[in-house]
């Protein structure tokens, strides 16, 4: 009989490091080597190791609604091909919004990662990238169909035993608008998932591929243990949640719903998505993968946020989604805002396990990313030019402390702002204002995080899209908490061509013109008459609130 010794405590931490650390090299490699500010300013990014059986062993920080994402498409790639086609030196390349689920922008760069003959694993990245060749620069808000957001690529051949596909890297060039520096983050990405796979070989070199995998399991099984420990806790039940989107994106005037059923048994979770909404006609689909990515956020969010990401998350966790539906898209359908209904669905994990955690819940967020994408000519440099950014917003307050003002959204997680100096040194805008949206926040005990005031001024003609989010349903409050303020988008306000607008496609502006964005706050938490006067005085002091607010959702007078 073979005696197993199980692997030793300490062994198990220095691998678990080793893993994640070999991830953070990835996404250093990643950003450090980028052409393009949305990656190397922004981190519009994300990297993984798998082991050979698509299971995560190490993620970086980054997006998380890429979370457990990656292997769907090492996964996909071997469904279609079978087992044999992974061979040294090969370097893959995916962006397929029904496989990936995402926008056809998300291009996934993943490869096999071999010691000698054996397969050990893979090293994957996910990146945006500025412009795939949609009908509009960079993309476009009211697309109707897959065909107009850009190259579609299923799983293919970018490197061949070590030798680059010149025909599939020119087929890229051509379709799309910027090729320098598309081949450039494309170069960057190949040199990710390269770091991977030395840093792995190290790994199993040093360890031997035996422990490495003894130490694999160990993490695996204790994810998983605590993760239980969490679901048993909670009161077996049915736990339900609706929301709203403003529009798809075309029909500007029909809400899109979205409607969640969680089922907890023991320590078993079912998180159930099939009686949102059908898919639209506008582009704010998604493929069933981030459906079920942006479901494993809400619920590591609740259940497991101190651990980081691995195989042994979500066991306990079964998810349901209807192909055809908005959160399951079936081609031809548009994909290129797939984002909204995510974060809207991941706060309403929360909202509807409320009453059983509310110990561990928030208020909802902004939710959304605020796209603000420009294009046109440069006049100081004669060339043309894509600018997109997403926009900050506020976080909900939980019980014990008030949401934090001018984050991104749930869904993209590290990702961050442009610099004012980049935009303005890349772009030709200037910033005339970027400060905190005061009053934007939901009033309560703790109250709910502001939003952000960023102001543009246009130095040339050009072109101007938005996307902004949550104005038909902003982000609520919990246990008397108060929602909060929904976003707002003025161009040229106070001038007689004043307009307001959230969602647009290409709307021409012109030298000198304004466009003011107001995002949106998170919700409050808890009787807003419970909340201290002292705090809510230093509030107005430091203007997270005005004297007015102070008096009306407050009771308290602090002679403003």
């Amino acid at each position: 009989m073979t005696i197993v010794t199980p692997i030793d405590p300490v062994t198990v931490e220095i691998i678990r490091n080793a893993l994640n650390s070999a991830a953070d090299d990835m996404n250093a490699t990643l950003i450090r080597s980028a052409y393009t500010p949305i990656i190397y300013e922004c981190g519009d990014c994300v990297v993984a190791l798998l082991d050979a059986e698509h299971q995560v062993l190490g993620q970086s920080a980054g997006l998380p609604i890429f979370l457990g994402n990656l292997e769907t498409c090492t996964k996909a790639t071997e469904e279609m091909f079978g087992r044999d086609v992974w061979q040294p030196g090969d370097v893959w390349i995916l962006n397929d919004s029904y496989l990936a689920g995402t926008h056809l922008n998300d291009v996934t760069i993943f490869g096999p990662v071999f010691v000698g003959k054996t397969l050990v694993g893979f090293t994957a990245s996910r990146a945006h990238w500025i412009d795939v060749g949609s009908k509009d620069p960079g993309g476009s808000m009211d697309s109707v169909n897959i065909f107009q957001e850009g190259l579609r690529l299923g799983p293919q051949k970018l490197v061949s035993g070590c030798e680059d596909d010149r025909a599939l890297i020119d087929t890229i060039g051509r379709n799309v608008r910027f090729p320098y520096p598309t081949t450039g983050d494309m170069n960057a990405m190949i040199a990710c998932i390269k770091m991977g796979s030395r840093r792995l070989r190290e790994l199993v070199k040093r360890y031997g591929l035996d422990t490495l995998e003894a130490a694999r399991d160990e993490i695996f099984r204790q994810t998983e243990l605590l993760e239980r420990e969490v679901i048993a806790a909670i009161p077996d039940g049915v736990y339900t949640a609706e929301g709203v989107l403003d529009n798809d994106g075309v029909d500007l005037d029909t809400p899109v719903p979205i409607r969640l059923r969680i089922t907890v048994t023991g320590q078993d979770i079912d998180f159930d998505v099939t009686e949102s909404g059908d898919q639209t006609v506008g582009p704010v689909n998604c493929g069933v993968a981030q459906a079920i990515s942006a479901l494993r956020v809400g619920y590591k969010l609740l259940v497991s946020p101190d651990l980081p990401g691995n195989g042994g998350s979500f066991r306990t966790m079964t998810t349901q989604v209807r192909e055809g539906s908005v959160l399951g898209a079936l081609p031809p359908a548009a994909c290129q805002w797939y984002f909204s209904h995510l974060g809207l669905l991941i706060d309403m994990v929360a909202r509807a396990l409320a009453p059983a955690m509310p110990d561990r819940v928030a208020g909802a967020s902004h939710g959304d990313s605020m796209i603000v994408l420009t294009s046109g000519v440069d006049p100081r440099f004669g060339r043309e030019f894509v600018s997109l950014e997403a926009t900050l917003g506020g976080w909900g307050a939980w019980d014990g402390s008030d949401g934090e003002s001018a984050l991104i959204n749930n869904v993209n997680g590290s990702l961050k702002d442009l610099p004012i100096e980049v935009l303005e040194t890349r772009y030709p805008w200037r910033i005339t204002e970027y400060g905190i949206r005061s009053d934007s926040g939901g009033a309560g005990k703790w109250r709910g995080g502001n939003g952000v005031t960023r102001e543009y001024e246009a130095q040339c003609d050009c072109s101007l899209s938005l996307w902004f989010e949550r104005s038909r349903q902003p982000a609520w409050g919990l246990f008397g908490g108060e929602d909060a303020v929904g976003p707002e988008i003025v161009i040229n306000p106070g001038r007689p061509d004043e307009r307001r607008m959230l969602k647009v496609n290409g709307t021409p502006v012109r030298k000198g013109d304004i466009v003011r964005c107001h995002t949106g706050g998170g919700g409050g938490y808890g009787d807003p008459t419970e909340r201290g006067v002292d705090e809510v005085r230093t509030d107005v002091a430091d203007r997270h609130i005005t004297a007015a607010t102070a008096l009306r959702h407050y009771g308290v007078d602090t002679g403003g």
